[in-house]
């Protein structure tokens, strides 16, 4: 890939879509640009597999280099996790696909990564809301104006990679927009880094909405309870999050069903004192809503009814958010880095092998180095070869081999091994840690961010002494010692790339 520069900055555009028609407005304005976009450009798509958006005819003539990945549907979280995973470069760029940028953005944009000091590891956008002129705006434009000076929004938001590989990028328990960037803004600021605003701005124009859209967005709740368990109750304070109407929202609940089961129970004085309460609150909660906007019958039909209904759904998803993430653990993500053993681990042990044609792929392989790959993981190889230094191997015939094995199970990202004999007493040769420890350099990947898979027990003596995790694969040359003293045992290669692709590792 290439990479926008100016100075020492490098970034890369990832634009997770759903295949709104706003994406070629962003495209075309990204192709307009003062400043030619020499940045890649990752499209996601996040629709469901039936219905992919390709690689389209028109990308090909766009002014910029557009690669088009595949995250399933599985929402904005994990879709943006799957275009920085993918990205190579320093810095990686949000951008909405319902956005537009300004005709500077890209020029803006590289000045504002230009000037971040070290101690900056995001970089966010002006976001602009264009809102009716000859009218007070609705409720749903009221709202979709909020993104104006919010903090962390990656409708236009840049972080360094090396911030996000850390703390695994977005936590893709949020299935829905805006916690899943205030969450990782607080977990990517935790440690004392900062997310300055930027120059650059991009519109936001309001999407068309029906008038359930704000019953609909009552949603969020499960996920604000899901932030509450990960951060505390005061995540909101330390957000710069407006306080939600929740409490107000339960009492209006509770007012409601006390006037029901009152009024069945024939206790009529104590129905109409709840009944009274609940229609002050939901006549409080309309008003509030109203007061600001259109007055049109269409726009107080529409907010009196969903006054209405909004409490009652608001309190049911806070319920259903406090039970499913009860037990929420902080969010790790998949690793950055998966090293493999080679002999006996992806191809089967032919001891000291010299011929190619001898290497034999373990089943279930190629498979999960692919998966590992199209989630944008990098997979490398870390190899003891003691047929060398032993005389039994020549170099020419170890790289004949490593080519073959290459061939049947696709690019590494790193390849390393030691060749001496084991008498050298090298720093290399597993169990020692210099293998995994080379690896983790060549990539500037953290060892903490990596996991190493082997069949033997110093796979996982060198994983544990470079601080990596380690999971152990079993073959029939593997010693019950070895698999009763490994901290993860996996049957197959195929249930370890499970294990790290839901973050369980």
């Amino acid at each position: 890939m290439s990479s926008g520069t100016r100075g020492s900055t490098a970034t890369t555009i990832v634009v997770p879509t759903v295949g709104r028609d706003s994406l070629l407005t962003l495209l075309e304005s990204l192709a307009e640009q003062s400043t030619r976009v020499s940045a890649p450009v990752l499209l996601v798509d996040d629709r469901g597999a039936a219905d992919p958006l390709g690689p389209p005819a028109w990308l090909e003539d766009l002014p910029f280099e557009a690669t088009v990945l595949t995250s399933g549907g599985r929402g904005p979280a994990a879709a943006r996790n799957l275009g920085w995973r993918h990205a190579r470069t320093p810095w990686v760029s949000f951008l909405d696909d319902d956005v537009v940028p300004g005709n500077t953005w890209y020029a803006d944009l590289l000045d504002d990564l230009s000037a971040a000091g070290p101690d900056v590891v995001g970089s966010q956008g002006q976001v602009r809301v264009p809102l009716p002129t000859d009218r007070r705006p609705d409720d749903w434009e009221r709202s979709t104006a909020g993104l104006e000076g919010a903090p962390w929004i990656t409708a236009d938001l840049t972080y360094r990679r090396a911030a996000l590989a850390p703390v695994g990028g977005f936590d893709e328990r949020f299935p829905r927009a805006y916690r899943e960037d205030v969450d990782l803004g607080l977990r990517v600021t935790a440690s004392g880094g900062r997310i300055d605003w930027g120059s650059r701005e991009v519109l936001h124009p309001v999407r068309p909405a029906d008038a359930w859209v704000s019953v609909r967005r009552q949603a969020g709740n499960v996920d604000d309870a899901l932030m509450r368990r990960l951060h505390g109750p005061h995540w909101r304070a330390r957000a710069h999050a407006p306080r939600g109407r929740l409490r107000l929202h339960g009492a209006t609940v509770a007012a409601g069903v006390t006037a029901v089961a009152a009024t069945l129970a024939r206790r009529r004085r104590a129905g109409w004192v709840a009944g009274l309460g609940w229609a002050a609150l939901t006549g409080q909660f309309a008003a509030a809503r109203l007061l600001p906007g259109p007055r049109d019958l269409e726009e107080v039909a529409r907010m009196v009814v969903t006054s209405v209904v909004i409490p009652f759904a608001a309190v049911t998803y806070a319920v259903r958010g406090r039970v499913q993430h009860r037990g929420a653990a902080p969010w790790c993500g998949p690793p950055d880095l998966v090293l493999l053993d080679r002999d006996g681990t992806i191809v089967h042990d032919v001891p000291y092998n010299t011929d190619p044609q001898a290497v034999r792929v373990v089943s279930g392989a190629r498979e999960s180095l692919d998966r590992l790959r199209c989630n944008g993981i990098r997979v490398g190889v870390v190899t003891n070869q003691s047929g060398v230094g032993r005389g039994l191997v020549s170099t020419e015939e170890l790289d004949a081999v490593n080519a073959r094995v290459q061939a049947l199970l696709g690019p590494f990202d790193v390849w390393c091994q030691c060749l001496h004999a084991p008498e050298e007493r090298c720093a290399c040769r597993k169990p020692e840690p210099g293998l995994v420890l080379d690896a983790c350099a060549r990539l500037a990947v953290d060892p903490r961010r990596t996991v190493v898979v082997g069949d033997i027990g110093a796979d996982v003596a060198a994983a544990r002494a470079a601080g990596a995790a380690a999971v152990l694969v079993p073959n029939g040359a593997t010693r019950r010692a070895e698999v009763a003293a490994a901290p993860v045992v996996r049957s197959d290669l195929g249930a370890v790339v499970d294990d790290l692709l839901g973050g369980r590792w």
